[in-house]
């Protein structure tokens, strides 16, 4: 039967393993991209299509597959029309995740078990809106509802960390914390990197003129950010390539560009290996862990990245060569201040084993100091869940691992952690029906316990009575 009690759960140690101890475990959602202002504000959704389509770059790539116009995506079409578009979608999905996925959503937070498909969809678009008019269905109750303890967003080092501030002293259900994500530092030839230089002078109260005032500044702002309750730092490397320097090469690319010279690939290949190094020394002085997210390939199809812009749905999965660049970044670090608490994720699992070895030269003090982070937007599938459990499971040990996250824009995600809880405890529950894990349930227990929150609750180490 469809999304059963017992779905995906296809053994009787799976089942009690995910009934008597995963389910109620709370939720730490330690990577998303969440809007503070929004949590802070807590509107009601206008309709369906606000809560569950905008921003959704998963369900437009779908919509796309199944022939719907840019119209009724991301255009001007009516939210309704777009809702119907999705709903006729839906049917020809089955098998991706975002079946379940849309069914699961519907079904927790709203109590419909209804299929959704174009003759369906009327009377689910009126009771999904007239409970999204309830107070109970804002923003932060659908947070409140999924039992999540702590949220971490996604946040530029300029950012004011406004609302985060305001959330501290209003919302005591839960707690949301930033996320430094420097981006835009790294990104030297970007077309908009001096914009953001003044940005950057506007939050820190520092002048920006050189690449050591440039540190100096962020130095701030990471300061800034822990006062806050940062605890993690994050950072998109599509490509890692490795070229060290001297402080005086990395100042003379910095004037270089300020002056609005173009830059060689080799040049900001070296500006961005020592911004990088500095930064990874100021995580370990403070003790944050650092999220490496690797190999997305991005903004592909140029007519549509002119007309829509990035995070649209248009971006795949690199194959570039990654382990000698990486493991000359992470033995400069060892060799310097030591390397912080590091989770790597790759958007291509084929860098999994290779991450893994890498991984265990490195492993010191903290269990599960290095983290094979969780499988990640295209690998955030069934299978591709199961295979980086398993490969972490072969290669390291799983009973460290810190767990999922949504990485999602929607406050509908969270019913992916109970979507990864069935999958960690149906393997789990395989390993010991092949008797490779002994049919013990207070040790299954404790480690699908901490899988599921507790290893997260102790790693990070979140600021805690504030």
């Amino acid at each position: 039967m469809f999304l059963n009690d017992d779905f995906l759960l296809t053994t009787d140690t799976a089942r009690l393993l995910f009934h008597q101890h995963a389910k109620a475990m709370p939720i730490i959602d330690y990577h998303c991209h969440l809007d503070p202002k929004e949590i802070y504000e807590d509107r009601a959704f206008s309709n369906l299509t606000e809560a569950w389509l905008y921003g959704d770059h998963y369900k437009w790539r779908l919509m796309r597959a199944n022939g719907v116009p840019e119209s009724h995506i991301t255009g001007d079409a009516s939210d309704y029309d777009k809702f119907l578009a999705w709903a006729r979608t839906v049917p020809q999905a089955v098998g991706n995740p975002l079946y379940s996925w849309t069914h699961l959503e519907l079904r927790r937070f709203f109590g419909i078990h209804e299929l959704l498909n174009e003759t369906s969809a009327p009377a689910i678009w009126e009771e999904v809106n007239r409970k999204l008019a309830e107070p109970a269905f804002s923003r932060r109750g659908l947070i409140r509802s999924s039992r999540v303890k702590t949220i971490c967003t996604t946040d530029d080092p300029a950012d004011t960390l406004e609302y985060h501030r305001l959330l501290k002293d209003s919302e005591t259900a839960f707690k949301v914390f930033p996320t430094f994500r420097p981006d835009k530092a790294l990104n030297i030839d970007a077309e908009g990197f001096p914009v953001w230089i003044k940005r950057l002078e506007e939050a820190s109260g520092l002048s920006v003129v050189s690449y050591a005032s440039l540190l100096d500044a962020l130095r701030n702002r990471v300061e800034f950010f822990h006062e806050n309750g940062c605890r993690l730092s994050d950072h998109a490397l599509d490509v890692l390539r490795y070229r060290a320097g001297e402080p005086a090469d990395a100042e003379a690319i910095f004037a270089k560009r300020l002056e609005g010279g173009i830059l060689s690939p080799d040049e900001i290949t070296l500006y961005r290996t020592e911004l990088l190094s500095a930064l990874i020394g100021f995580y370990h002085d403070k003790g944050w862990t650092m999220q490496l997210h690797l190999h997305a390939f991005r903004n592909n199809n140029t007519p549509m990245f002119r007309k829509l812009g990035p995070d649209t749905g248009y971006d795949g999965l690199n194959d570039l060569p990654l382990t000698e660049a990486l493991s000359k970044l992470l033995d400069r670090a060892e060799c310097g201040t030591g390397l912080p608490k590091t989770i790597l994720y790759s958007l291509n699992p084929g860098d999994y084993p290779a991450l893994l070895a890498l991984m265990g030269c490195y492993q010191k003090d903290t269990p599960g100091k290095l983290q094979l982070g969780s499988g990640w937007w295209y690998n955030d599938t069934r299978s591709g869940m199961r295979e980086q459990l398993t490969l972490l499971a072969d290669n390291s040990l799983l009973g460290n691992f810190v767990g999922m996250l949504t990485d999602s824009r929607s406050f509908l995600s969270y019913t992916r952690h109970e979507y990864f809880r069935r999958v960690l405890c149906g393997l789990i529950g395989e390993l010991a029906e092949r008797g490779e894990a002994p049919d013990d349930e207070m040790l299954l227990g404790q480690l699908v316990e901490n899988i599921a929150y507790n290893n997260a609750a102790g790693f990070f180490g979140f600021p805690t009575g504030e």
